[in-house]
């Protein structure tokens, strides 16, 4: 190829510039939470975000390694976020020891507010958190969609703190 072609940098696909959104993710992260009903914590783990394949700007993915103790029960999960160009979403697949295949998730970051949604029979629930101010901390809760088994998709609030970046 000559040095002087330069076709190939004016057709090389970049990153959507909405993924800077999930930029406020990057870091490690220490969860802590109960589900409903429940008196006292009964949900702790950690978590961690990174660029999949280098920073923000270069990369066309986010990676999430989450260890989850939920109520005695041990989860583990890779998440690989990516931004859908036909939705306009921000669309994951869940790779976790709780189900042989991956389970789909969509997310939003709108400023201070984070959504993430998961519509896969029989999982049909929705996160709906907030920001603090200094983007260090983020709490809500997950709750059944309207209509779906709240048995398979218990209800629980969580707080999540940046332990580091």
């Amino acid at each position: 190829m000559d040095k002087n072609d330069k076709s190939k940098d004016e057709t090389t696909v970049k990153p959507d510039p909405a993924l800077a959104r999930l930029d406020r993710l990057v870091g490690q992260w220490s969860m802590q939470g109960r589900s409903l009903g429940s008196k006292d914590d009964n949900i702790s783990g950690t978590t961690t975000f990174s660029w999949l394949h280098g920073q923000k700007g270069a990369s066309f993915f986010l990676q999430q390694d989450m260890e989850l103790d939920y109520a005695g029960t041990l989860i583990k999960s890779r998440e690989i976020i990516g931004h859908n160009p036909k939705t306009k979403a921000f669309s994951s697949y869940v790779y976790s020891n709780m189900a042989p295949d991956p389970w789909p998730y969509e997310w939003d970051v709108q400023g201070d507010t984070i959504t993430i949604s998961i519509k896969s029979d029989p999982m049909d629930a929705t996160f709906y958190g907030k920001f603090s101010a200094d983007g260090n901390v983020f709490s809500g809760g997950w709750r059944a969609n309207p209509g779906a088994d709240e048995v398979i998709n218990a209800p629980y609030d969580i707080t999540v703190k940046r332990l580091g970046r």
